[in-house]
């Protein structure tokens, strides 16, 4: 047999193994960014630029602050994936990410976060502001040292603080158009914190034995179920009251305050509804909060973005 024929087909069959192998590292790198997390970045900062500018802002500066705050997203995911891979080990939810399956080195998960945090803040200093690219920065350090580092494994109101890091966007949009700070930036940021606990809860009932297993406090984890469906209903009112303060501090239209009516209160049924099947003793079914909180929070910031850009 002809060997450059053998050598030839060798390398032919190696070829996709080689792209395969490519695909997969590059793939396990975004997998650290945590690309779901970051469609909620999109939803909350595009919507609050078009408010801030009370109209449509230039595409440019929409597109630098989207790239440079995913960026600084993806750093802070990178840096908790790193930091919780022993406890991401041992919890069926997490044992597929990059550092557990070993797709990606510890090392190599450190280089690409401080990469990325790097990378953003310069980024958004250049294309938007300082502001932006500080509060970029303070986000960072809050999810990675306030919540991963300092919270998540002593203490069962966690996510209640350190889901502050998840409320930075609004206002690095808002600051990305003004470059100053205001009131309606600021409800925004509180409606975000106040959401992100009835959220977050019902996720850690559903994995509450996985939570128990690696000692991470999480309410679900350490209450019974209508205990942490209290707190949801507690937190989904406040969140309601709050998004109902930007109507006079923004100067909201009909399409905000009818969605804000209609969308917070099918958040708070489904609140309810967690509560009352943990009291009575059924399957509380707590991912339904957990996908209608998504939902509620992405029509809320769809109509603070329509609203500006209606007459009425």
């Amino acid at each position: 047999m002809d060997i450059t024929t053998t050598a030839g087909a060798s390398a032919t069959a190696s070829a996709p193994r080689r792209s395969s192998s490519f695909g997969r590292t590059v793939r396990a790198y975004i997998a650290l960014t945590k690309p779901r997390v970051l469609e909620l970045l999109l939803v909350t900062t595009v919507p609050v630029m078009i408010l801030a500018q009370g109209g449509l802002p230039s595409l440019p500066l929409v597109l630098a602050t989207v790239v440079g705050g995913s960026l600084s997203a993806g750093s802070a995911a990178a840096f908790n994936m790193y930091l919780d891979r022993d406890i991401d080990a041992h919890m069926q939810r997490t044992v597929n990410r990059p550092l557990v399956t070993g797709e990606v080195s510890p090392r190599g998960a450190l280089i690409f976060a401080w990469t990325l945090a790097v990378i953003s803040t310069v980024w958004l200093w250049l294309t938007t502001n300082w502001l932006a690219a500080t509060l970029s920065a303070g986000a960072i350090f809050f999810y990675v040292v306030i919540y991963t580092m300092i919270l998540k494994r002593r203490t069962e109101q966690n996510i209640v603080w350190g889901g502050i890091a998840g409320c930075f966007p609004v206002l690095i949009g808002w600051t990305a158009v003004t470059g100053s700070l205001a009131w309606p930036p600021v409800i925004l940021f509180a409606l975000v914190f106040l959401w992100t606990p009835p959220h977050y809860w019902p996720l850690s009932m559903k994995y509450k034995d996985q939570y128990e297993d690696v000692d991470v406090p999480m309410l679900g984890a350490t209450r019974d179920g209508s205990q942490v469906g209290l707190q949801v209903i507690l937190y989904a009112w406040a969140t309601v009251a709050c998004s109902l303060l930007l109507i006079p501090v923004g100067s909201m239209g009909v399409v905000y305050t009818a969605s804000a009516l209609v969308f917070g209160g099918w958040f708070v049924y489904e609140s309810h509804r967690l509560y009352n099947r943990a009291v009575r003793g059924t399957e509380p079914r707590p991912m339904r909060v957990f996908h209608a909180s998504i939902t509620y929070l992405t029509l809320l910031f769809v109509a603070i973005a329509v609203d500006p850009l209606l007459p009425f």
